[in-house]
């Protein structure tokens, strides 16, 4: 699987990176990070790679990694953990629909050569991987609320996170990938770009297996005053994010990406009931050995 998406984006012109995994502050803000002693001073374990392929995109144009990230969370599902393999992208002049669209026919590539490469395995477990048609299907967040209230009878308005249960409601008559466009601004980070005819949405997606969240992403904003706004506006202060405003000062181009969770994936690919099934050495609040 991994094989298959280097090999996709790098037929795609796309560099493979590889960014920084001790930081010296938050990526996003919030407090799930893993604080460690960098000799005499604080440091964190990186929660994303996000500012940094951000400022790479500006120098290499379409970067990728493949690369581990740290989230501080007492989640205890069948799909969260604390260490996570992840598959970042970025692309310089471009939008959330120029994401959406490489990410698709890199998704379609990889199941085909799984399908192909891996049938025995397949095999025995009971697995017959769904290829889906290309585009896949894009609703917006509006119109999923709309769908939950009508179709689903589920109690939930314009604004609210669509919470787990939400999700398995709406996995009742929507089956497969399909990718959640247009979410609220508030509801998303500050690098987010918010949609220009209307605001309180923004240009962001989440692609969705069914229940299951497998991506995130969007466009992003290129402007330091906006992006300086915005950081306020989510209460985080500009100046420690200072050395990632810097990287505007000499121009950034237009450009987007996505986060791909690959431990949730391979729980797709294996039909795993439980994420800690299908990765090797688990990490969650309780278990930190072997």
């Amino acid at each position: 699987m991994l094989a298959g998406f280097r090999e996709f984006f790098s037929q795609n012109h796309f560099t493979e990176v590889s960014t920084p995994k001790i930081i010296g502050s938050a990526t996003e803000g919030g407090t799930e990070l893993f604080p460690i002693v960098y000799f005499n001073k604080e440091a964190f374990l990186s929660q994303s790679a996000q500012l940094y392929k951000e400022q790479l995109s500006s120098v290499f144009e379409r970067i990728f990694e493949i690369a581990p990230c740290y989230r501080a969370e007492t989640s205890h599902t069948k799909r969260h953990l604390c260490e996570i393999l992840t598959l970042d992208i970025e692309m310089a002049f471009a939008n959330i629909n120029d994401v959406q669209s490489i990410f698709e026919k890199a998704l379609v590539h990889v199941l085909k050569k799984v399908s192909a490469e891996c049938p025995e395995q397949l095999k025995t477990l009971g697995q017959k991987l769904l290829i889906p048609e290309l585009p896949l299907k894009r609703y917006t967040y509006t119109e999923i609320i709309e769908l939950l209230q009508t179709k689903g009878g589920y109690d939930i308005k314009w604004g609210d996170d669509i919470t787990t249960d939400a999700y398995r409601v709406l996995d009742k008559f929507m089956k497969g990938y399909f990718f959640i466009n247009n979410w609220p601004t508030v509801a998303k980070p500050f690098y987010i770009q918010p949609c220009l005819d209307d605001p309180k949405v923004s240009e962001s997606f989440d692609l969705q297996y069914g229940f299951l969240e497998l991506a995130s992403g969007g466009t992003r904003i290129h402007n330091k005053d906006f992006l300086i706004e915005r950081l306020k506006e989510k209460k985080l202060n500009p100046l420690s994010f200072e050395d990632h405003l810097k990287a505007f000062d000499f121009g950034m181009p237009p450009h987007g990406g996505l986060g791909f969770g690959i431990g949730r994936f391979l729980t797709v690919l294996t039909g795993a009931q439980d994420i800690r099934e299908a990765v090797l050495y688990p990490r969650t609040p309780d278990r930190l050995t072997p």
